[in-house]
């Protein structure tokens, strides 16, 4: 809950409808209200809106440092950034998942991220360029009706669901930049024949829903056998009432499989920020033990990954899901929305 005293610093979005969103078929909101007084940085943001807030109330308490949010989809911001380009008014982009800040990078419109902000996160949880770093991260979860799938049938591997006995028993949010990315490491971790091949058995056997939550919630009322979605929607609905999951079983892939793919939800400052380092100095927060603590205790059950914060409680720790080594710098939304769109799928 943010405390009145700091909302001074935050201008919320007004909606706007878009194609694509990245979290369980909400629609964000793209422009920008008038702020109560001057800002010192602005927020590009397609991270959890409300995990933003807590981050931007605790960061302007402590520093002064005033914050205008904006907020939207990962494709959204990122393709709009690009399009500003040296004339943007974003000082600071936050995403949900890394192909995003990866098309960013690939434009040439990152600043360095400070070393000292840096320091702050492990290697595996941010891109090898130095470009921008992971804040918080992802498991890929498989959910799954134990009334119609026993554990023993259960896939040893998410390639298994490309095969002809899956076919009609799962389901996907396909549209979205979640699924997406997890298609972005299973084409940088396999190559593009073994992906183009697994879209092809998808197309065949996977159902369509919008939004993660939605194909969570119809695994649940016993509409379909199982999908594949990210950990947090099933965490966050059993911390709440569970009547969306309260019918499904968790599963993860582990073996360094592609199934166990952790999406990393990264942060960057623009080259063009006039304010680079008041917005270097929000990325060293939200890294830093105070900001992983905020994401580790709020609401939206992602990983903490940076300044040695453990993750909440109730999560299975990172180390338990045996996930594969994946470059965020290396995944490539671009080709993946184009092999999609040859399958049919988008």
């Amino acid at each position: 809950m943010i405390r009145k005293n700091a909302l001074a610093g935050i201008a919320l979005a007004a909606a706007a409808a878009l194609s694509l969103a990245a979290c369980g078929g909400t629609t964000p909101s793209a422009e920008n209200s008038s702020p109560a007084g001057p800002t010192d940085i602005t927020v590009y943001n397609a991270q959890h809106e409300s995990l933003t807030k807590e981050w931007i109330e605790e960061f302007t308490k402590e520093t002064g440092i005033t914050v205008t949010l904006r907020q939207g989809s990962d494709t959204e911001m990122s393709n709009q950034i690009i399009q500003e380009g040296a004339a943007s008014p974003a000082d600071v982009f936050l995403t949900e998942n890394s192909p995003a800040m990866a098309q960013v990078e690939n434009a040439g419109l990152f600043a360095d991220v400070d070393k000292a902000t840096l320091a702050q996160v492990p290697a595996g949880f941010r891109p090898s360029t130095g470009k921008w770093t992971g804040i918080a991260a992802r498991s890929t979860l498989f959910v799954y009706d134990k009334n119609k799938i026993s554990e023993d049938e259960l896939p040893k591997s998410m390639l298994d669901l490309a095969k002809p006995e899956w076919k009609g028993k799962w389901s996907a949010s396909t549209s979205g930049a979640d699924f997406q990315a997890i298609v972005s490491a299973l084409l940088e971790l396999k190559g593009e024949a073994v992906t183009k091949e697994w879209l092809k058995g998808m197309k065949e056997n996977a159902r369509e829903y919008k939004g993660n939550r939605t194909a969570m919630k119809a695994v649940n009322s016993g509409e379909i056998d199982s999908a594949l979605i990210y950990h947090y929607y099933y965490y966050g609905d059993q911390a709440n009432t569970g009547e969306n999951s309260n019918n499904v079983t968790p599963y993860y892939f582990k073996n360094q499989d592609p199934g166990a793919f952790l999406s990393i939800s990264g942060g960057g400052v623009l080259k063009s920020s006039k304010n680079a380092e008041k917005a270097q100095a929000f990325l060293k927060f939200i890294t830093g033990k105070k900001g992983q603590e905020i994401l580790r205790d709020g609401t939206s059950f992602e990983y903490s990954i940076a300044s040695g914060v453990d993750a909440n409680s109730k999560l299975v720790p990172i180390k338990e899901l045996e996930v594969p080594t994946v470059d965020p710098a290396k995944l490539n939304s671009k080709k993946v929305t184009d092999m999609m769109t040859e399958a049919g799928l988008l």
